[in-house]
């Protein structure tokens, strides 16, 4: 295992401890700087981590003999099936999920897509589709191929919405990730083996359960949080009154992310989920990928063109709160990922994602792939 870095084995062997506590477990990475220092310095964990119940410390003060060993064999599997570990340090991780607390410590990930793309849309919707569902995708598809053809479509290759949204990203030529409930050694339904197939050469697969790891119900819930962390917006396209996706709208919600929705008839029970939302003030009420565009302030391709077409700049100094100068300042020193940028002006990252995302809108930073961001001067 001299590949790999002892710290990507403790961090896989930590995970497999805290899994039912992601909160706690990010609080831990967070105050220890690392999973060496907490397997080193287990012992002591009380006073790292005074708050933690006794049950979660006698957890990560036993031997770790079992942990680390099943993390050995997952990452000789990874690597014979080219599966990549994401840690959150690594820059390939979906850097908008380290504005969650709950997010994952890892993530195993197949594909071709940057996780970090500049615009990442989540679709999510009943099982139960029906056409006018899926006409909304074919039509919002269209559109996005033409207006923001560089868009990362996330859902989580279930039947019905989920399953419609891949298909018309990949017809469409967008980038697609499915989000599992399970380990990457399986695909569920099976009967969607094919997409999953298609969707590895423009997309990917990504999941935070190992493999061996069976679909449970509580693992879909639980995976809901990666679909709303992952993207700047979460779009519901019909969904019953109760459900996963009313669920990850939630989520979504307590993130601070953009949720809309389509509205159905007030008699459809497909769209009876939709019009709470809008009802309940928690989804925007959309009826084109236009309306979801420009309710995030995105610049389109063709505005993109057409700014570059005729030269506009934008001002040097521009007025700026004492915050976004923060940020400006930082970014003259040259392009840089997000965690940098929290480095360099010493505020909490959902400060700082707060402030490009102000930025990005006014079209004073542009990011780039890798979660990278670019002072436009």
């Amino acid at each position: 295992m001299s590949q790999y870095p002892d710290e990507r084995l403790l961090m896989l062997a930590l995970q497999q401890i805290v899994f039912g506590y992601p909160v706690i477990a990010n609080e831990l990475i967070q105050r220890a700087e690392s999973a060496t220092n907490i397997f080193a310095n287990r012992a002591q964990l009380s006073d790292t981590l005074p708050d933690a119940s006794q049950t979660l410390l006698r957890m990560l003060q036993t031997d770790w003999t079992a942990q680390l060993k099943r993390a050995e064999e997952e990452l000789l599997w990874c690597e014979k099936k080219h599966i990549k570990m994401l840690l959150p340090s690594d820059a390939a991780y979906p850097q908008r999920l380290l504005n969650c607390p709950d997010a994952p410590l890892a993530l195993f990930y197949r594909g071709n897509a940057d996780l970090n793309a500049a615009h990442v849309i989540a679709v999510v919707g009943t099982r139960q589709s029906t056409p006018y569902g899926h006409d909304i995708i074919h039509n919002i598809m269209s559109e996005f191929q033409r207006q923001l053809p560089d868009a990362l479509v996330v859902s989580g290759l279930a039947y019905g919405i989920d399953s419609c949204a891949h298909r018309e990203s990949l017809d469409h030529s967008l980038s697609t990730v499915g989000v599992l409930a399970h380990g990457l050694d399986t695909i569920y339904p099976a009967a969607h083996r094919g997409l999953a197939t298609m969707m590895l050469s423009q997309g990917g697969l990504i999941t935070e359960y190992m493999s061996k790891t069976k679909g449970d119900r509580a693992n879909f819930i639980r995976r809901n949080r990666i679909i709303a962390g992952m993207a700047d917006t979460v779009i519901v396209v019909e969904s019953k009154s109760r459900g996963g996706s009313l669920y990850t709208a939630n989520i979504a919600n307590d993130y601070g992310r953009d949720v809309a929705t389509f509205p159905g008839r007030v008699n459809d029970a497909a769209s009876a989920g939709c019009n709470i939302l809008i009802r309940e003030n928690k989804a925007r009420l959309v009826t084109s990928a236009t309306d979801i565009i420009n309710g995030l302030g995105w610049v389109t391709a063709a505005a993109e063109d057409e700014i570059r077409r005729k030269g506009v700049e934008l001002p040097l100094f521009p007025d700026l709160t004492p915050d976004q100068q923060l940020i400006v300042n930082a970014l003259r020193e040259g392009d840089m990922q997000q965690n940098l940028l929290c480095v360099k002006t010493g505020l909490p990252p959902s400060k700082v994602y707060a402030l490009l995302f102000q930025l990005e809108m006014s079209g004073h930073v542009k990011p780039y792939a890798g979660g990278t961001y670019h002072l436009r001067t």
